[in-house]
């Protein structure tokens, strides 16, 4: 089983997945009996880390020489950014000539020493398009695995060479990548008190970090703002929509024109999520029904456990975490060696995926240089962020989701039908599940295609400001998998397009 489970800690957002794979199952059908020898959340995140055939050299991005006194002078800028260009092979189909790309560093307050690391690539089409944010989950993946992998501007090849990327999101948006939290990609600092545990300290650093970015970029501080992410992002984002509407409520600072927020494949409500485990791996024949009964014996006491996480605090998260990675694990254990992914898919011995290209090329001296980053070396994954975030797993980010919709602002959750980690009918189950003034007829919508230059490319329901998006032919990464369909649900969703209306004939995208 250890093998199978090191196939994909898809950091995108996927290190969720990390978690359900902490303690390594065994399931004896004849006895219908589950066991599991117990490993650390750390262990097992380094393990799953190497599945993706990543090697950072160090564990966490901290203890670095490279933070110097005046980057921590309280008068130095919070905000140092600058211009970069790669070679990047291929064309653009750019609209604009002066689109610029930019990496920054920015100085997190409230911090000893934390500096958060990012990448903002204005529009190819258009400075007035929305500005976007994308979170990579783990949690402690950078943002540059989807970056490279999923919807940034580049694809890189096997000799490290950039190609432009035709279904980029940047055709769409101006878009910001975000190493977070604290220790992860090219973020840093040199005080181990500046990690972060929770989504208090992730929204806040994230929230401040918009604000001084916005005062450093006026010309698109008027710009329509989404929040977008994958996997653990399904903590991270209902977070900073929250604390960027609450701001905003309390005239805090800069006004961000918060619309919406995307979900893609994501963890927000653990307890109706880990539960709907059991029946999409029978629908998808990776458990018998036998299985199925035997594993469902292990629900009620992960429901429990999640129920006490969110009113007894952090000894019971911990349990909650090893009481319902469980079902996962008894899954895998019979399943064998499928991309957890993208169960489609097999696994070639512990390797899924391979991401490697990509901490090569940032691991470059050049490439260092051209992003002002100096010596520091970039962490594609960090185990011990992962660890530090591990009472924070169970948590239910949906419960402060209803507010946003009644403020009217708009939510996407998408999910490629081919992941069973973070699948399509949890996330359907939490969405329908929610008390909110629609929940009613969003119940009663119709389910209509998604169709993208004439073919069906996936399932939509929606009804007001709350969209769910079912994509076909997808695993937990949507734009590398489906990179057309992604660009396009993106794009109609931010222009108001991507919606049923009480039709049952489809949307249609060309």
């Amino acid at each position: 089983m250890a093998s199978a489970f090191s196939c994909m800690l898809f950091c995108l957002s996927f290190f969720l997945l990390a978690s359900t794979l902490s303690s390594c199952a065994r399931y004896t059908s004849g006895h219908n009996q589950l066991r599991w020898p117990t490993k650390s959340p750390k262990l097992t995140a380094e393990r799953l880390i190497r599945g993706l055939n990543l090697f950072p050299k160090h564990s966490i991005n901290i203890g670095s020489s490279n933070i110097d006194d005046q980057s921590l002078d309280e008068a130095a800028p919070q905000i140092v950014e600058k211009e970069f260009k790669f070679n990047v092979l291929g064309s653009s189909g750019a609209s604009l000539q002066d689109f610029a790309q930019h990496a920054g560093y920015y100085r997190l307050p409230n911090t000893k020493a934390a500096r958060m690391f990012y990448l903002f690539f204005e529009s190819r089409i258009s400075k007035n398009d929305p500005v976007v944010i994308w979170l990579t989950g783990g949690p402690g993946c950078s943002s540059e695995v989807a970056l490279f992998y999923e919807n940034g501007p580049f694809k890189i090849a096997n000799n490290l060479s950039l190609w432009w990327n035709d279904f980029g999101w940047d055709k769409a948006s101006n878009i910001i990548f975000v190493d977070q939290p604290t220790g992860t990609g090219f973020s840093e600092t040199t005080d181990d008190s500046d990690i972060r545990h929770d989504e208090n300290g992730v929204s806040n650093d994230l929230y401040n970090f918009l604000q001084e970015f916005s005062k450093g970029h006026p010309e698109f501080a008027g710009n329509d703002f989404y929040i977008t992410g994958e996997s653990y992002a399904g903590h991270y984002i209902p977070a900073l929509a929250s604390r960027v509407n609450q701001g905003n409520k309390n005239k805090e600072g800069i006004h961000i024109n918060l619309k919406g927020f995307a979900i893609g494949n994501g963890l927000t409500n653990p307890a109706i999520q880990y539960k709907a485990y059991t029946d999409y791996a029978l629908g998808k024949n990776l458990i018998s029904k036998s299985d199925y009964d035997s594993i469902n014996q292990l629900v009620p006491d992960c429901e429990d456990q999640i129920a006490a996480c969110g009113t007894d605090g952090e000894s019971t998260c911990a349990s909650a975490y090893e009481s319902c990675t469980q079902i996962f694990n008894a899954i895998m254990e019979i399943a064998g060696n499928i991309n957890y992914y993208d169960v489609r898919k097999k696994c070639t011995g512990s390797l899924c995926y391979d991401f490697s290209n990509m901490e090569t090329f940032l691991n470059k001296k050049t490439t260092r240089d051209a992003l002002g980053v100096g010596d520091i070396e970039f962490v594609s994954c960090s185990s011990e962020v992962y660890n530090a975030m591990l009472n924070d797993w169970m948590r239910n980010l949906e419960v402060g989701i209803p507010a946003l919709l009644e403020d009217g602002i708009k939510l996407l959750v998408y999910a490629g039908e081919e992941d069973l980690i973070c699948n399509w009918l949890g996330n359907s189950r939490w969405v329908q599940a929610m008390k909110w003034s629609g929940q009613k007829q969003f119940g009663a919508a119709p389910t209509v295609p998604f169709v993208v230059d004439g073919a069906e490319a996936g399932q939509l329901k929606s009804h007001g400001p709350l969209a769910f998006l079912k994509v076909h032919n997808a695993g937990h990464m949507v734009p590398m998998d489906q990179p057309n369909a992604a660009l396009q649900m993106i794009k109609s969703w931010m222009g108001g397009k991507l919606t049923t209306n009480g039709t049952k004939h489809g949307v249609s995208l060309q």
